[in-house]
């Protein structure tokens, strides 16, 4: 990566308005339709049509990065076991959450915010469309753009919402009944942003976002009590977000988590936490079967998502691919990415003698050596070679 330069003195008045990512289009080209042959290519189109502020916000963790380089580190530190011989001309990839069969195991995370930076124009609408033509989930965030409600009409699914608090309850509960009215399926509560993580990236380069919407201090004061009141204002299968620790997975579900969703939010919240698929096993253990697991954190490959899968995961969420996809070639970039993904997964089920996701357990992974450094792009040695 480049030094950074100390920028030059600037004047504060109004940099609220000036710093702000969204303010900073993507550079002037409109993504041709894609021909991508790999996720690498993808990341290397996101690269040349962001703007460097926007390829930071997007790209950028927390303080020192470590969470998000352990994110990469930890899957790199796990090995995948190979059986031979075995009748792979079949290979079923499917799974469900909530009762609905997916046709993929990965998910659009909720990136609404990021998304939007990106695409400004139609933000979260392209990612619905994207995921409702590939079978798979999609999750939008209350800061989708161009509104939660018109990503949810733009499709014949129904979404996942995620929210976040930026007020009081009267506020929440109109926020669940638009929700519900919306034909939303399920509600996501973040539970892993009480404070903005600090992410230098923007902030050295004077392009640190500020809370886009309402009062962040209602996020701060959220407690366990106010799931049950959510759920049962809804009246959908509860999700929650953010969810690191065993303590945190139990008593999820004795407040009504459907799903915990195990996430460090990419690295870009606590920095020196664990990382997330180092804690998914004992999540697991902790839930115990009582509710359906999902997992996020630093996945860059097919075999990251079949990682997880063996340790417990129902379905694994995409964050920064999405973004990188959503720049690199719209919509249709996007589904590239998905298709891309399920040849990862396919080919490696079928190199390891797996014909469905079903018999993905821990047997099916040991411990490694990393070949190398672990970063946010280290998946794709031909984009870090040409960088």
């Amino acid at each position: 990566m480049a030094k950074l330069k100390r920028p030059p003195r600037k004047s504060t008045r109004n940099a609220h308005v000036r710093a702000h990512p969204a303010k900073r289009r993507t550079r002037a080209r409109a993504p041709a339709v894609p021909d991508f042959l790999s996720l690498q290519e993808i990341v290397a189109a996101a690269r040349r049509n962001l703007s460097q502020d926007l390829w930071n916000h997007l790209t950028g963790g927390a303080d020192s990065e470590t969470t998000l380089k352990r994110n990469r580190l930890a899957l790199d530190s796990l090995a995948l076991r190979q059986r031979v011989l075995v009748d792979v001309r079949n290979i079923d990839i499917t799974t469900t959450l909530l009762g609905k069969t997916l046709q993929s195991p990965v998910f659009l995370a909720p990136v609404g915010g990021l998304v939007g930076f990106i695409n400004p124009e139609q933000g979260a609408i392209p990612v619905a469309r994207a995921a409702v033509a590939h079978g798979a989930a999609a999750f939008i965030s209350t800061a989708a753009k161009p509104g939660f409600e018109a990503a949810a009409a733009s499709v014949q699914e129904p979404l996942i919402f995620q929210l976040y608090v930026r007020a009081d309850r009267k506020w929440v509960e109109d926020i669940l009944d638009r929700v519900k009215a919306a034909g939303y399926r399920a509600l996501c509560v973040c539970v892993d942003r009480n404070y903005y993580g600090r992410r230098e990236r923007d902030i050295i380069s004077r392009a640190a976002v500020r809370e886009g919407f309402g009062d962040p201090s209602f996020q701060m004061g959220l407690q366990w009590k106010d799931l049950v009141w959510m759920k049962q204002r809804i009246g959908l299968p509860l999700i929650v977000k953010g969810v690191a620790t065993a303590e945190d997975a139990k008593l999820s579900v004795e407040h009504g988590a459907d799903v915990v969703y195990v996430s460090n939010h990419g690295g870009r919240q606590l920095d020196h936490a664990q990382a997330t698929i180092e804690v998914l096993p004992e999540v697991v253990a902790a839930v115990d079967g009582r509710a359906e697991i999902l997992w996020d954190g630093g996945v860059q490959r097919g075999t990251d998502v079949i990682k997880a899968i063996a340790l417990g995961a129902r379905a694994v969420g995409l964050g920064k691919l999405l973004g990188w996809s959503l720049a690199a070639g719209g919509e249709a970039g996007v589904k590239r990415m998905l298709e891309l993904m399920d040849v990862e997964i396919r080919t490696a089920m079928g190199l390891m003698g797996v014909t469905s996701l079903a018999q993905l357990n821990p047997s099916w992974v040991r411990p490694a050596q990393p070949t190398g450094p672990a970063g946010v792009t280290s998946a794709y040695p031909w984009f870090e070679e040409k960088k």
